[in-house]
């Protein structure tokens, strides 16, 4: 959509054909919405063994500078491979299920496993390199999580265990 000289007004604005004031260094991408369909998700992602992950929202998808959306599946009595999203925030809203989110307390004298157990319309916050790991218990339904993460690809580092000992903070 072209944009018309500076308005009047001033202000750092810039009038579009159809009237609207709009800051002038707005960028072509945000002057439309982008809707992405069940259909139109990508399951070609970084993934990890026991899970499926689908991009909805990314760089690739749609254009996004600093955001990633998707969805994960965990089939029914399966358990996700040990990983980390790197140096981003992830958040996690469950849709389905119930599935467990598995990681290494490290506050006590003695690392500790630990299980956050879910269910529908729970969230989960997963701090960047932290290793962790989505478990679904239930023997007959799959669990289904939206994620979001600060950034625009899904990073994924596989791991052999919870450890810290194989994260690399670069």
């Amino acid at each position: 959509m072209p944009v018309q000289p500076p308005d009047t007004a001033g202000g750092g604005l810039v009038r579009t054909r159809s009237g609207v004031l709009v800051p002038a260094d707005i960028d072509p991408f945000h002057q439309a919405l982008h809707h992405v369909a069940p259909s139109g998700l990508i399951g070609q992602t970084t993934q990890t063994s026991g899970m499926k992950r689908l991009e909805a929202i990314s760089g690739k998808a749609v254009g996004a500078e600093n955001l990633w959306m998707g969805q994960t599946h965990v089939a029914a009595s399966t358990a996700s491979g040990n990983h980390h999203h790197g140096a981003s925030e992830t958040a996690i809203y469950v849709v389905s299920g119930r599935p467990a989110f598995v990681f290494l307390d490290l506050d006590g004298d003695e690392p500790v496993e630990r299980r956050i157990q879910t269910g529908p319309g729970d969230y989960i916050f997963v701090p960047p390199f932290v290793p962790h790991r989505e478990e679904n218990p239930d023997p007959e339904t799959e669990a289904v999580v939206v994620i979001a993460r600060t950034t625009q690809e899904a990073i994924v580092v596989n791991l052999d265990g919870l450890s810290w000992s194989e994260v690399e903070i670069r």
